[in-house]
């Protein structure tokens, strides 16, 4: 059974950075890609950075882009989000996410880690 946990959260001031973690086990992911969402408060859950667990293809939300870095350590079965120059807009319940690369339906997901920055 696919378990992803996620780690890494907290309260941190503007322009300050977090690296969020997500422990995957269950399987092999080799044809699997891992996204990290965000879902503030009022809001929908939003798509922000996802990566191709072999390929390391990746992909970034705008909003995010130049500030937040995706990557894996495939022997440890981890995947990163490296957080920089955050803003009170990103202040959020993050999540790790998983999905075969067969589909768009992202089917495993984490329990959510609250990331809060203040201004």
């Amino acid at each position: 059974q696919v378990q992803l946990v996620e780690s890494g959260g907290g309260l941190v001031q503007a322009g300050g950075s977090l690296r969020l973690s997500c422990a995957a086990s269950g399987r092999s992911f080799s044809f699997y890609r891992i996204g990290w969402f965000r879902q503030a408060p009022g809001k929908e859950r939003e798509l922000v950075a996802a990566i191709n667990w072999n390929s390391g293809d990746t992909y970034y939300a705008d909003s995010v882009k130049g500030r937040f870095t995706i990557s894996r350590d495939n022997a440890n079965n981890l995947v990163y989000l490296q957080m920089n120059m955050l803003k009170p807009e990103d202040t959020a319940v993050y999540y790790c996410a998983a999905r075969t690369l067969a589909t768009n339906t992202y089917n495993y997901w984490g329990q959510g880690t609250q990331v809060t920055v203040s201004s």
